[in-house]
């Protein structure tokens, strides 16, 4: 746990997101244990498929190694996606 960046990681919103997923898998584990029944698949459902539309949509999903959202000024100049040498 020492080797890993975790401010770095809490700035990368896909992984944010994921955690969350995580706790709530955790959170509905626990209950299960002592007998209590939480189904929160529905809102949960609910809930990603919204926000991940909206990563999709501003290009995080993407590309979840930049920061922020926009594209260097080199990219900018492009005039069609740069195509890899082979």
């Amino acid at each position: 746990m020492k080797k890993i960046n975790w401010r770095v990681r809490f700035k990368n919103r896909a992984w944010v997101v994921a955690m969350i997923a995580a706790l709530f898998f955790v959170a509905q584990s626990v209950l299960i244990v002592f007998g209590i029944s939480w189904d929160y698949t529905e809102l949960f459902n609910q809930i990603v498929t919204i926000v991940g539309a909206v990563f999709v949509f501003v290009g995080l999903v993407i590309d979840p190694t930049t920061a922020g959202t926009p594209d260097s000024e080199r990219v900018m100049e492009y005039e069609e996606p740069r195509k890899e040498d082979e």
